[in-house]
């Protein structure tokens, strides 16, 4: 049975080619729309129209959903944990240990494997949309976008720092002062490729901190971003002399966590819909937790 993916056409985007709100405003390739119009998956009010014809508004596209929409993820079983869903997105508690999607080698056991999976219980076919992403061992929060349009509004909101990331961090040392702003260009380590170091040539990194508490010799801090770079929190804190606790590339080792204590708080954005603000939180991972607590031991 053919499934399809439906939209509305907004006032703001009528006058629109076909053509051009598929690729602008909901983001299909030109090569995914050859693919569609060959097997007569577009509809506007449920008719095959040319791809020149302008849009209206409230006019109901319908896409179909072409097998390929499972964006090459195999499903896998495994346990998700959904801290929020509705009909255009989830937002996802990623374990640490865990990458979001596949990439380079790692084919399987990842968030995104997992997730097609549920989706397949359900009987739908969809493509996996991750809107950003965490390092393998930082848990927290992920949102995973339902369609393109809603991936598109969201990455919008991720770009225009409407969408909002805040992540606890254990680090070594007494933050002072304690909150501020860390604005240092990162690009590609100059010897090492899989890791990023400040760089006069590298790209824009902007990440804001606030200190929650202190400890005899660690700070359990609060952090946004303005921007995303690989590896940018754990970056910045060891420029700033503040490395995080576990981080065995940029910090330092410690007995009380095996990995970066490192954890994606909360999330909040607007929804795509009706643009009120959401705000989802994940809860503090229990290996955090306990090295939370051995700090607290340690005043």
């Amino acid at each position: 049975m053919k499934s399809f993916i439906t939209y509305q056409v907004s006032q703001e985007h009528a006058g629109l080619t076909l053509e051009s709100y598929l690729k602008t405003i909901l983001q299909y390739s030109g090569r995914k729309l050859q693919k569609l119009t060959r097997r007569k998956g577009i509809l506007v009010n449920g008719k095959t129209v040319f791809l020149q014809k302008k849009v209206n508004s409230q006019d109901i596209i319908k896409v179909l959903v072409l097998e390929d929409d499972a964006s090459g993820i195999q499903p896998e079983k495994g346990d998700i944990e959904i801290l929020y869903e509705d009909e255009y997105l989830f937002v996802l508690n990623k374990p640490a240990y865990q990458l979001v999607h596949p990439t380079g080698r790692t084919t399987s056991g990842t968030l995104a494997n997992y997730l097609a999976y549920h989706l397949q219980q359900r009987g739908k076919m969809s493509t996996i949309r991750a809107v950003h992403r965490l390092d393998r061992d930082t848990s927290g929060c992920v949102i995973f976008a339902k369609d393109a349009r809603s991936q598109f509004i969201l990455e919008q909101q991720l770009k225009e720092r409407i969408l909002k990331r805040f992540y606890w961090a254990l680090v070594k040392g007494i933050v002072s002062p304690p909150s501020g702003s860390i604005n240092a260009p990162i690009g590609p380590h100059p010897s090492q490729p899989n890791r990023r170091a400040i760089n006069a040539q590298g790209e824009e990194a902007i990440t804001h901190y606030q200190k929650i508490r202190s400890f005899k010799d660690t700070s359990l801090l609060e952090l946004s971003l303005d921007t995303g770079r690989t590896h940018q929190i754990r970056v910045h804190l060891a420029h700033l002399g503040y490395p995080v606790l576990g981080d065995r590339m940029y910090g330092l080792h410690t007995p009380w966590i095996s990995r970066q204590s490192l954890h994606a708080q909360s999330i909040s954005f607007r929804h795509v819909k009706d643009h009120g603000e959401i705000t989802i939180q994940a809860p503090l991972p229990k290996d955090f937790a306990k090295a939370l607590e051995i700090c607290e031991t340690h005043t």
